[in-house]
């Protein structure tokens, strides 16, 4: 069967260029013929992902470092990515900090900021930015959030409250950026990294309990399963879908 290459002549940009949930999404996109400008606050990841993308899928890669809750590092990626390839039609929202694990009484002001800044912040600078160049390509921005945030997960509050506000968030924008055929939607994820791994070797029971819960019975690739999804939203396929959240966790977190 012949690959359908469906982002080829395409440009996406994604944030947290270096992480581990970017990497597989990249992937998945480079792997369908896009052309991919990659930031990060951290070069050392994001160059390890560009030389990667490079040597398995030939594709041309831009990055930037450039820190996401600073608007004129955004203002700056934004426009030097667009620039280098003459367009931008698709914007993702990977990179997110927090301090995870600490109770909401726990929390500083520092640490709460933290999230914010890193996540909303950097979605909302973005997406301004972003917003011109997406209007003339009639492009697509996918947001990620979480199931922490629909759940409420004990130990996350600046998380959640980053992730709900970036749902809101897309929501608005939804709106008020159909006229221009942008859509725009959010993922919430359940993937599979190297530090749940490790943590996995650390608590076996613990492990198998939460892998229990998820009815697919396993975490997601990052690639094969929240990548090839991302590459749908941002495709010509999904361009009547906006506004919404597709839970990709194995079934956990189902809605009637």
């Amino acid at each position: 069967m012949q690959h359908l290459r469906r982002m080829e002549d395409r440009v996406v940009l994604l944030t947290g260029g270096g992480g581990g949930i970017a990497r597989g999404v990249a992937r998945a996109f480079a792997d369908e013929g896009a052309k991919m400008i990659l930031t990060d606050i951290f070069p050392g990841g994001m160059e390890r992902t560009k030389a990667e993308l490079e040597h398995d899928f030939g594709t041309e890669v831009f990055t930037c470092v450039a820190d996401g809750s600073k608007e004129d590092e955004v203002k700056e990626a934004v426009e030097k990515g667009a620039a280098h390839f003459g367009k931008l039609n698709v914007l993702i929202n990977s990179a997110q900090t927090s301090a995870s694990g600490l109770t909401l009484v726990e929390h500083t002001q520092a640490d709460f900021d933290k999230a914010i800044y890193s996540g909303l912040y950097a979605t909302f600078f973005y997406m301004k930015y972003a917003f011109p160049f997406l209007k003339e390509t009639k492009g697509s921005v996918i947001n990620f959030a979480s199931g922490a945030g629909i759940s409420g997960k004990p130990g996350q509050s600046s998380y959640a409250a980053a992730k709900e506000g970036i749902r809101g968030l897309s929501r608005v924008a939804a709106n008020e950026w159909g006229a221009y055929d942008i859509n725009v939607n959010v993922v919430l994820p359940l993937v599979m990294t190297d530090k749940l791994a490790q943590w996995g070797q650390e608590n076996p029971e613990m492990f198998r309990k939460n892998l229990d819960e998820i009815p697919l019975g396993r975490y997601g690739d990052a690639q094969k399963d929240i990548g090839k999804v991302c590459v749908f939203l941002a495709s010509y396929d999904a361009k009547y879908i906006t506004g919404d959240t597709l839970f990709i966790q194995g079934g956990v977190g189902m809605k009637p």
